[in-house]
């Protein structure tokens, strides 16, 4: 499945009272990232909602000056719905500072979940196998 590939910059701005980036700022970027990818491949943004946010982990902080890489693609689709995967990295490392999922449906005019026609090509590498195994038990 195409990868989407998002970067953001941390900035003063961005920080919490730690010092380090707020996870509400993550957050936002991390459902963006995910909007993002999810839309790219429907090339139907407006046909889109946000049913589900997983969850985001946060295994490390991220500091000012980081710049936050978030890697996004399709984990799971079924008729309606999909789910979106996105990890996201600091800087040139591939150690994840955190990880999620996020179920969006599709619909029509009138909003109502409508087949997406999304089809899963074989997974790329063992990494991406289990992640749509993850995916699969959400």
């Amino acid at each position: 499945m195409e990868r989407i590939k998002v970067a953001h910059l941390v900035k003063s701005e961005d920080l919490n009272h730690h010092g380090t980036l707020f996870a509400g700022r993550m957050a936002e970027w991390f459902v963006e990232a995910c909007f993002i990818c999810a839309a790219k491949k429907t090339e139907k943004p407006e046909s889109i909602l946000c049913v589900n946010i997983h969850g985001l982990t946060f295994s490390h902080p991220a500091d000012l000056g980081n710049v936050i890489n978030m890697e996004v693609y399709i984990a799971r689709a079924k008729r309606t719905s999909f789910t979106v995967y996105c990890k996201i990295t600091r800087n040139n490392s591939s150690d994840i500072l955190s990880d999620g999922f996020i179920t969006f449906v599709f619909v029509g005019e009138n909003r109502r979940p409508t087949p997406h026609h999304i089809v899963l090509d074989e997974p790329a590498d063992e990494e991406e196998r289990n992640t749509r195994l993850r995916a699969e038990k959400l």
